[in-house]
């Protein structure tokens, strides 16, 4: 079972507004990282892979508990604050809490439901806390599902401490940033992190600690300021407070926010919200509009055929064909005397080992069609195709983002090492029109034969009736057409009429070459246009679907 069916199984039944639709922009967006993970170079997806893990983990956990965490710099009083919410002394403060790189945890209620959580989260056993106890009464009852962490100081020093709040920062549920007066203008603070939440000021709450420094007039001074700060960081609408952890009274106002937060229960659910808002923004970057409807127009289609046709020798076959009908015309329609001779002179299309009969291929496998003996493309032959395969992947990349061009053009290119062994398949099995005889060569022939028949008949006879004379016999009675003897006239116009018929029949096979090179042409094109289509355009089409299949799913995740 996915991450994502488990987050489906898990808030199955949940009555919360956006629960059904969050799941879908995960699902989208899950989508979205299947269908370009292939294409996309993998550096542009790592955060998009980790959100669709780390919500997918957060929302499978307890619904029950709303990680908050306090994040700051050194001096600004978070660990103060922490112990202060707790009303207990749980995180050290002082000179050693910035030498510390561990978070620590308060959990409201009992402790055993919000393990899983925490080890989620990475917060060591000895670092967890249980605040509720039954000295307490009802009076922690209200922020009972409050996980509070207190995290390190995110300018320590020590890179590790660093690393730390970055981890846990993408992890927790709720932020509350704890800034001082004297440094909540800090550069490293807005630059470095509360302009890169600035999707999240849903589950963003910003505190001026240590307020009770200030009189009244200045603490609204710098809370105005402050307020400024952070609407050019994007975050204009998380609520600000003022805070002292001395003062019990200055924390009511934090302590009431984070009740309402526990008891929404929604807080988890915002801040995945607020991640997949953030994501989409880089993710944009890499779809762009739709790809053209055509994907790839015919001229760039023909284009490649056209190249595909040169390399695969179609013109050449299909002068070969032309040559064939003539060769296997004359065979059967020629003077039967000299047929013999004919057929001593080889075919043009065995010749290239293209005697394809398609009765005979039926159902024959590609993989064992012999080849052809056409000879090999040449080098400029080669040059052209690539050319044509550079053609259709650039006319299918010119609406599409950057991004996509490498994957396009590998696509195109991705089955050009098949291309001559495909293109010698689909010459060698392309019926070319010239596997049956036609019918009226089978009349031409029977005509011939008559009129030879007519004219040994008419000869046999004329030289019967000189035998006789040279016996000395009473000599034959030959009849006469008109003033001719019959054996002449059938011996002339045999010779005649098979010459006549032989003039007549030459142009009518002349037209019927050049007619069968054109449709020979045509299907070897065509057998050719498919070879391409295959080879080249299909590929680039699974690239410009997965597009836009992205597409849509990144509209959902934005939505």
């Amino acid at each position: 079972m996915s991450l994502i069916e488990k987050v489906r199984e898990a808030m199955s039944g949940d009555d919360r507004v956006d629960a059904e639709r969050l799941v879908l922009r995960l699902e989208a967006l899950s989508r979205f990282l299947r269908l370009v993970d292939p294409y996309l170079p993998d550096s542009d997806l790592v955060a998009a892979h980790t959100l669709v893990e780390r919500a997918g983990n957060r929302l499978s956990l307890s619904r029950d508990h709303t990680v908050v965490a306090l994040a700051g710099s050194t001096g600004s009083g978070k660990s103060s604050l922490f112990n202060a919410l707790a009303r207990l002394k749980l995180s050290p403060v002082g000179v050693r809490r910035p030498t510390t790189g561990v978070a620590h945890a308060c959990v409201w209620g009992p402790l055993e439901p919000a393990n899983r959580l925490l080890d989620w989260v990475g917060v060591l056993p000895r670092h967890r806390f249980m605040r509720e106890s039954a000295l307490d009464g009802d009076d922690e009852a209200s922020l009972r599902g409050l996980v509070l962490l207190d995290l390190p100081d995110f300018d320590s020093v020590e890179r590790g401490h660093r690393l730390e709040v970055d981890r846990l920062l993408g992890l927790v549920d709720l932020i509350v940033w704890v800034v001082d007066p004297q440094k909540y203008g800090d550069r490293i603070l807005h630059q470095a992190y509360l302009s890169q939440f600035r999707s999240h000021a849903a589950v963003t709450i910003v505190v001026l600690n240590q307020a009770d420094r200030l009189s009244t007039q200045d603490t609204e001074l710098v809370l105005e300021d402050l307020k400024r700060l952070l609407t050019e960081d994007g975050l204009g609408e998380a609520p600000v407070l003022a805070t002292s952890a001395k003062q019990p009274g200055m924390l009511n106002d934090l302590r009431a926010s984070l009740e309402t937060t526990v008891a929404e229960r929604q807080a988890a659910l915002r801040r995945v919200a607020g991640d997949l808002d953030a994501i989409g923004e880089p993710l944009t970057t890499m779809i762009g509009p739709p790809a053209a409807e055509d994907e790839v127009d015919r001229a760039t289609v023909r284009q490649l055929t056209d190249a595909l046709a040169a390399s695969a020798g179609v013109s050449a076959v299909a002068d070969a064909t032309a040559g064939a009908y003539r060769h296997r015309a004359a065979a059967a329609t020629g003077w039967p005397l000299t047929r013999g001779l004919r057929r001593l002179r080889p075919d043009p299309l065995r010749r290239l080992h293209l005697d394809n009969n398609p009765a005979e291929t039926d159902g024959v496998s590609q993989e064992i069609v012999p080849r052809t003996s056409l000879p090999e493309a040449d080098a400029a032959q080669k040059s052209a195709v690539g050319l044509a395969v550079r053609a259709v992947s650039s006319r299918a990349a010119a609406p599409l983002p950057e991004a996509w061009k490498p994957a396009l053009a590998n696509a195109a290119r991705s089955r050009t090492a098949d291309l001559p062994d495909a293109l010698d398949r689909a010459v060698g099995t392309t019926d070319l029109g010239v596997g049956k005889a036609p019918l009226w060569w089978r009349a031409v022939g029977a005509l011939h034969w008559l009129f030879l028949a007519a004219a040994v008949f008419g000869l046999g006879w004329l030289i019967a009736g000189y035998g006789v004379r040279l016996l000395g016999l009473p000599e034959l009675d030959y009849p006469e057409v008109g003033v001719v003897p019959l054996p002449t006239v059938l011996l002339l116009g045999g010779l005649l009429l098979g010459i006549v018929l032989w003039l007549i029949t030459r142009p009518l096979v002349e037209w019927g070459a050049r007619r069968t090179r054109r449709r020979a042409e045509q299907r070897l094109r065509a057998s050719v246009t498919e070879v391409g289509r295959e080879y080249v355009v299909a590929p680039v089409r699974e690239v410009l679907n997965a597009y836009a299949q992205a597409r849509e799913a990144l509209t959902t995740v934005r939505s």
